[in-house]
């Protein structure tokens, strides 16, 4: 407190003290008991006033012990359990969260991890997956500022996310990991992973390739086996040594019916192999018939011709005729779908044949189209255009809706040539995938668009496409960014699909380590996507014929269903709309495959590494009083001592302008009392 603030408070206390004493004191000869506490009460009434009034700041000294952080990271996952290390684990963590010493000198957090970090005290050993990389990262940025000791509680078997060995821990946190498990190293044989496409072609044959890892010192020879069902398909023999401890095995199977279709690779067991489950995984893969014939109609030579045939092309089951309309027998119903290049008045018989027979189609504009006959053909836009071409940039449309497809940088793609003038359109009939942008202004006018009904048609106003593909390819170093995106153009313009008000997307079969995500959407009567919908969703196991519902959550301009892991099986499932007869119903079988089980000793090399890359030691369960005293005795976990000084206006304490209240008060009662009023 200043030297003129503390001079203020000793004028007024003299103020208060003499104003008190000239009115009940001063020239009375007889002073009574009551005069002395009139006296009193009016002195300390003024003196607090005018205390207020000066309004002092007080100064106050705050001192406080911060503990370290000790936080307790602990592998939830199967494998812990798997290799029956579930009880050690827990009684390591009730051990050192419970010790006398280390709660008295630290704040004690308790986490698990398995696909993802949580926050919970409590240990299931349900994980499926193992990511230490995410729950290392994740534990930094929660704690990060403060001094803190991390105890890593795992087997070391990770199965997702980046490798955790080559982790590097911040300056504020000092880890110290504890391995679990057997540590021994056993004469293993195991499948590490199986690559096969999810879907193939009826009638073609489909590449398989598996890495196989061997653990052992002796010379081994094993034969490898792909069966479907009972029948074996492939076979072939691999040989094993203490240097050669991986093997590829590559090879195609034929898919010859349609479906989903179940396969096991298998790997012979080695005598006394102590796993087992690592020698057998199964995998699926969906047979398809997705013959496509496309016909790319023009009167011109253009390179978007080459350029779109070889784009539908990159998808083996498409075939691409290119015609002039000078050629003769053109046959429309050879074809799902016709692309109509730089229409003029010479398409009119085209045209009719297509609008008359229903077929699907798709228009491309440009610089030499007539717009005044395209927009006498009433397809549902129009140009009143003038001859004067325009460059048109596009613009992705991400509340696009009638199927998927990504944003592949349509952004810095080169504009289309088209002829300048006003579109219209019609918005209930066609969805928007790209916009137009012109001289560097955004509109609401469509560049690509798709009808929403049966027979599909779309248009794309603008030529040279080709070098959206040369384009793509610089930046990607492949065509298939761009062919991808073209293909599922194609895809939804040569279906024959009648407009559904719901539509449910699943895949046919999913792995037990997979979330199982069905998708849905619902339009109403206007065929306009309705996102207050209530979507359910009921799901039946047609083995065991137990069954469970759930509500379908909005994300995006879709429904989304996220199931988790279910048993492996065939599933069954209905989406219906409450308080609606209306629903969608379909199946899916869940392939069994355990990541968790493949695995019987703890990854003693990737902990030993990740120690000393951040200059740590390996502890064991038979360390923990070892790893007490480390964390007991390490001078940067010692508890700090914080000050702060907090300075307070005397204004803000209210509770004087009530004493001052209570004081008068006092003061006129008693007056009153004695009749002096």
């Amino acid at each position: 407190m200043i030297l003129s603030t503390i001079l203020y408070i000793t004028l007024a206390l003299i103020i208060a003290l003499g104003f008190a004493f000239f009115l009940y004191l001063y020239k009375k000869p007889n002073k009574t008991r009551k005069d002395y506490l009139f006296f009193s009460l009016r002195a300390i009434a003024i003196f607090l006033v005018l205390l207020i009034l000066i309004n002092p700041k007080i100064n106050s000294l705050e001192v406080e012990i911060e503990e370290p952080q000790l936080i307790l990271l602990r592998d939830n996952s199967q494998s812990v359990a798997y290799m029956n290390e579930d009880e050690n684990l827990r009684s390591i963590s009730e051990f050192l969260a419970e010790n006398k010493e280390i709660r008295e000198n630290f704040q004690v957090q308790q986490l698990t991890f398995g696909e993802q970090l949580e926050f919970d005290d409590s240990l299931s050993f349900s994980a499926t997956q193992t990511n230490i990389h995410s729950a290392l990262s994740e534990t930094e940025a929660v704690f990060s500022g403060k001094q803190s000791a991390l105890v890593l509680i795992t087997d070391a078997n990770q199965n997702l996310g980046r490798d955790f060995k080559y982790y590097k821990i911040n300056e504020e946190t000092t880890v110290f990991p504890v391995t679990i498990g057997d540590t021994a190293a056993y004469q293993d044989l195991s499948i590490k992973r199986i690559n096969s496409n999810r879907y193939a072609f009826l009638n073609n044959r489909f590449p398989v390739e598996t890495f196989i890892n061997y653990s052992g010192k002796q010379n081994i020879e094993a034969s490898v086996k792909i069966k479907s069902g009972d029948a074996v398909l492939y076979t072939q023999n691999i040989k094993f040594s203490e240097g050669i401890r991986s093997q590829i095995v590559r090879t195609d199977l034929p898919a010859s019916s349609l479906g989903v279709k179940s396969y096991s690779l298998e790997i012979e067991t080695l005598e006394n192999e102590k796993n087992i489950l690592n020698n057998k995984q199964n995998f699926a893969v969906e047979v398809i018939d997705e013959r496509t014939s496309v016909l790319i109609l023009s009167e011109i030579p253009h390179p978007d011709l080459g350029a779109l045939q070889k784009s539908i092309e990159s998808n083996e089951q498409r075939a691409v005729d290119i015609k002039y309309l000078n050629e003769n027998n053109i046959e429309l119903s050879d074809y799902q779908l016709v692309v109509l290049f730089q229409v003029n008045r010479k398409f009119n018989n085209v045209f009719t044949e297509i609008l008359n027979g229903k077929h699907n189609y798709l228009v491309i504009t440009g610089s030499k189209t007539d717009w005044n006959f395209l927009n006498s053909l009433n397809l549902g836009y129009s140009r009143n255009s003038v001859n004067q071409p325009q460059d048109y940039f596009p613009v992705y449309n991400n509340t696009f809706s009638s199927f998927q497809f990504e944003n592949i940088g349509f952004d810095d793609f080169p504009p289309l040539l088209d002829k300048f003038g006003p579109l219209t359109f019609d918005d209930d009939r066609f969805n928007v995938m790209l916009f137009q942008k012109i001289q560097g202004v955004d509109t609401d006018e469509p560049l690509l668009a798709v009808s929403q009904s049966s027979p599909k048609s779309g248009f794309l106003l603008g030529e040279n496409i080709w070098r959206w593909r040369a384009k793509s390819y610089l930046d990607n170093r492949s065509f298939e960014v761009f062919d991808d995106f073209f293909g599922k153009l194609v895809q939804n313009l040569a279906k024959n699909t009648s407009k559904q008000r719901l539509t449910v997307a699943s895949e046919n079969f999913y792995y037990a380590n997979q979330n199982i995500v069905i998708t849905a959407q619902y339009f109403d009567e206007n065929y306009q996507f309705d996102p207050g919908a209530p979507l359910r969703i009921t799901v039946k196991n047609e083995e065991s014929e137990e069954a469970f519902s759930s509500d379908l959550i909005l994300k995006n301009n879709f429904y989304q269903f996220d199931g988790g892991n279910l048993d492996p099986g065939m599933y069954s499932f209905t989406v219906n709309v409450v308080g609606e007869n209306l629903s969608k119903s379909g199946n899916f079988e869940v392939v069994e495959y355990n990541t968790e089980q493949q695995l019987v000793s703890s990854n003693l090399t990737a902990m030993q590494y990740f120690a000393e890359n951040n200059q740590s030691r390996i502890y064991y369960p038979d360390q923990m009083k070892d790893l007490i005293n480390n964390l007991l005795t390490n001078d940067k976990f010692k508890p700090l001592q914080k000050s702060r000084q907090n300075t307070v206006p005397l204004i803000d304490w209210y509770y004087l302008l009530f004493i001052v209240i209570i004081i008068l008060a006092a003061e006129w009662f008693y007056r009153k009392y004695l009749g002096l009023i």
